[in-house]
């Protein structure tokens, strides 16, 4: 391949992760103008319907893990976990996390949702977003910035919030469809506290490495969890 050749290649390959993303957003727009995550609405329900939706406007029936819509105490649990099923409270905080798989791209796409008035739960909602665009500016500010840095760096701005990380790591790599084969060591392909080296490199196939970054911030004592994700260094 010459490098001609690999530069269109990688250029199609960021324009399809951008693409999907795109698509996963408006697949969230709706399901916000629908109310499909809402109080009344089992879990297993309200993921059923975004599914349904995701089929209805993109014609997308596969996801490339499993879909997660958690409330309550529930959102306290993390990915690899499988609480009961539970119907949203009407002074619930709830989170979708969904990874469609739009013409072989992964998206990954996280959002948090309040109901009722409780102040911590609102301030955690605010603090998501917030604390992403953070991070991703901390990403954009240093070339050299690893996977160990950008976790740290995380950590403190949730800290300074007054929220924990729920889980062992902050975001992960995405690509093609399964994202996993990308590289086969598990700590280079995250964002974690185990991996020391640039996220910015290429693969072990000589491909531009793209990341999600992944918030999933937790408040133990009052036994509240909220969740936001999307691409780190593309859109």
């Amino acid at each position: 391949m010459t490098a001609e050749q690999a530069g269109a290649d990688e250029a199609a390959r960021a324009a399809g992760l951008v693409a999907a993303q795109d698509k996963a957003a408006a697949l969230f727009a709706e399901v916000a103008a629908r109310d499909l995550v809402a109080p009344g609405v089992g879990e297993r329900e309200a993921s059923d319907r975004i599914r349904d939706l995701a089929n209805e406007m993109f014609g997308t029936t596969k996801h490339w893990h499993k879909r997660i819509i958690r409330s309550g105490p529930n959102t306290l649990a993390p990915y690899k976990e499988n609480p009961p099923d539970r119907v949203i409270g009407p002074d619930d905080i709830a989170f979708a996390d969904f990874g469609p798989i739009f013409e072989e791209y992964e998206a990954d796409f996280g959002r948090t949702y309040v109901f009722g008035n409780d102040p911590h739960k609102h301030r955690l909602a605010a603090d998501l977003p917030r604390i992403f665009d953070a991070g991703r500016a901390s990403f954009a500010a240093d070339p050299h910035i690893t996977g160990r840095e950008l976790y740290a760096h995380v950590e403190r701005l949730a800290a300074d919030a007054g929220w924990e990380i729920g889980i062992w790591h902050a975001g992960h790599l995405v690509g093609e469809f399964p994202h996993e084969t990308v590289d086969g060591d598990k700590a280079a392909s995250y964002i974690t506290p185990d991996n020391p080296d640039p996220l910015r490199r290429t693969d072990r196939n000589g491909r531009i490495c793209h990341w999600i970054l992944e918030l999933h911030l937790v408040d133990r004592d009052r036994g509240i969890g909220g969740f936001h994700e999307q691409l780190l260094d593309l859109a």
